[in-house]
């Protein structure tokens, strides 16, 4: 089955194949087939589509959370490892195309690659198709957490871990800014810092933007709680 088809099952009418097929193709992909057309740039936009939608569906939660509250909430819904689980659920593994390198290294079953191919599907299918597509997907793997939030907790990263602990003696968030990326266009080396109320809490790298914020996150949660 193609992903085309898949949407289709659920009442999902495409206009741009080819953009949905991009949100499916990784980096390594692109790189050997010398196409330009990666997921890369559909991420950009599937993350802040996902922010957006997952923000407007904590908004109305009773009793009300305090804006502390919501904003951990959301970070473990939207966490790397939240975004690969859903992946999973729903079955797209198979409509990911990675290059012969990345296939061997067991990269179809990453947790990193798996959320950067959800997000760039998000963006895509809002970019085609509207809010109302992306609600369709997002409601059959979110909203089951949001409707028993407990169920969240299993959710954790280090992101939300050092979010967690911080708000829990003040109402600082915690915000992540790219100080440098090095290294060649096709394996960039991220290298980012965690802030909180203007104090550099912790720097990581990693490479993926993603990897390199959790990996300031595990620095600045394992110096807090020594």
């Amino acid at each position: 089955m193609d992903i085309i088809d898949w949407l289709s099952d659920r009442g999902i009418k495409i206009h741009n194949t080819d953009l949905i097929h991009q949100a499916f193709q990784h980096s390594s992909y692109a790189n050997e087939h010398k196409t330009r057309h990666d997921n890369e740039r559909l991420e950009f936009m599937g993350d802040a589509v996902l922010q957006l939608w997952s923000s407007n569906a904590i908004f109305p939660i009773q009793p009300p959370l305090n804006e502390g509250h919501m904003t951990t909430l959301r970070a473990q819904l939207v966490c790397e490892k939240a975004l690969a689980m859903y992946a999973r659920k729903l079955s797209l593994q198979p409509f990911l195309k990675l290059g012969a390198g990345e296939e061997k290294t067991g990269g179809r079953e990453k947790d990193a690659i798996l959320a950067d191919m959800f997000e760039a599907f998000l963006g895509a299918l809002y970019l085609d198709s509207g809010m109302a597509a992306v609600d369709n997907i997002l409601k059959e793997v979110i909203t089951p957490y949001l409707l028993n939030p407990e169920s969240v907790s299993v959710i954790k990263d280090y992101k939300t871990k050092l979010q967690e602990y911080i708000q829990s003696d003040s109402r600082k968030t915690v915000h992540y800014e790219v100080i440098q990326v090095s290294g060649p266009s096709n394996c960039p080396l991220f290298e980012v810092k965690a802030v909180a109320d203007g104090l550099i809490m912790g720097v990581g790298k990693g490479l993926s933007k993603k990897q390199a914020e959790q990996d300031a996150a595990r620095n600045a949660f394992e110096k807090m709680v020594r």
